[in-house]
């Protein structure tokens, strides 16, 4: 690329060869870093993050050849592939969602009782004051175990049918539909993981929704549940949760591989052509507007989810369940708590994807989406 600045042969053809450009000392207006400290601090700190940041790469190279030495090299799509993809998947959402266990209990009980609270920082100060620190959360252990169970199941499976659907279709197919390959996919996977996930979630709502929470924990959850409604209690909120989450995924996959494939195709380069830290900052970018689009296609779901659980009694119909609560609630009530929905979606959806792809890098796999269509085939000449 041509430099917009004149070559040095240039300027001294045009002021003569006695023309010499200055290669040190400081220029008139430069500013003098024993006069003002402030320069001096900044730089200072630069190069230490810069450092850190040089020793933290390290660290996770060593530590990323260390594993791949005991697990050797892993073939794509190999069992080990998919066990890989699942636990990542694992660690991605089991850690996030119970990081933002105080916004969800916020969510939760809003949801519920829209009148609790007057906003987020209002109640969580409320939550503080009665309910202390540990209040605030209130259903952290079924979010972790629910969450990493539905993490581990969803990303794996989603990466098992991706692949499955792609070589049913044929390459060229795949690609050229690739959007309903990754709709068919999720939604495969999100339905065998709402079946882990949704006995730990009618736990988690019945404890942030009651206040005091009824139950101390996880497997007391479990005890008084199974004990006062039987195994069905755990998953009375099936139906919903799917009706949530499905469409969540649907938009949450397909959004996130089509984003990052628009953003390769911007960039100068391919895909190949970026490092570990760039290709990890753009799942993160692409996963947090995913995520913003997942959070609204699935929030109407997600209010009746969180108000079934708390609500529904024992033998009602789904149907009249439903009904009783949208003619409580309304159109309007669907929308409840919608603004902290996204951004706690939002963060969740980039923080999952880039732990996952950081994940799947440190076991020597390249991240998800942005790959390259399938080559044409050669035209023959009779």
């Amino acid at each position: 690329m041509p430099s917009v600045y004149p070559g040095l042969d240039i300027l001294q053809n045009t002021f003569g060869s006695s023309y010499q450009p200055k290669t040190n000392g400081a220029t008139p207006l430069q500013a003098r870093t024993d006069l003002y400290p402030a320069y001096s601090i900044v730089d200072d700190a630069k190069s230490k993050a810069k450092k850190l940041s040089a020793e933290a790469a390290h660290e996770f190279d060593v530590a990323s050849q260390k594993a791949q030495a005991k697990t050797g090299h892993i073939e794509l799509y190999s069992s080990q592939y998919y066990a890989a993809c699942t636990f990542g998947g694992l660690m991605a959402c089991g850690i996030t969602h119970t990081a933002v266990t105080p916004l969800d209990l916020v969510k939760t009980r809003r949801q519920i009782d829209s009148k609790l609270y007057k906003g987020n920082f209002q109640a969580w100060g409320h939550i503080l004051r009665h309910e202390g620190v540990r209040g605030i959360f209130t259903g952290w252990s079924p979010t972790f175990f629910g969450y990493s169970a539905q993490g581990a199941f969803k990303y794996g499976w989603y990466e098992y049918f991706k692949k499955k659907y792609s070589d049913l279709a044929g390459p060229e197919n795949a690609h050229k539909y690739k959007t309903a390959l990754y709709l068919s996919a999720s939604a495969s996977a999100e339905f065998l993981a709402d079946i882990a996930l949704c006995p730990f979630e009618a736990i988690k709502v019945r404890m942030q929704g009651t206040i005091p929470s009824q139950y101390k924990g996880t497997f007391d959850g479990f005890s008084q549940i199974t004990a006062k409604e039987g195994w069905g209690g755990l998953y009375k909120g099936l139906y919903p949760l799917w009706g949530r989450q499905i469409p969540y995924t649907m938009m949450k996959f397909a959004s996130f591989e089509t984003i990052v494939e628009m953003i390769y195709d911007r960039l100068p380069g391919g895909k190949s052509d970026y490092g570990k830290a760039a290709q990890t900052g753009v799942s993160f970018v692409a996963g947090y507007a995913a995520g913003i689009l997942c959070a609204i296609v699935s929030h109407p779901a997600d209010v009746m989810v969180s108000k079934l659980n708390a609500y529904r009694k024992p033998g009602e119909g789904m149907g009249a369940v439903t009904s009783r609560i949208y003619k409580d609630i309304g159109f309007k009530g669907l929308w409840n708590g919608l603004p902290v929905r996204i951004v706690m979606i939002g963060t969740l959806t980039g923080l999952q994807w880039m732990i996952y792809d950081y994940f799947k890098v440190f076991m020597g796999l390249p991240t998800t989406g942005g790959a390259a269509p399938p080559a044409e085939k050669p035209t023959q000449h009779s």
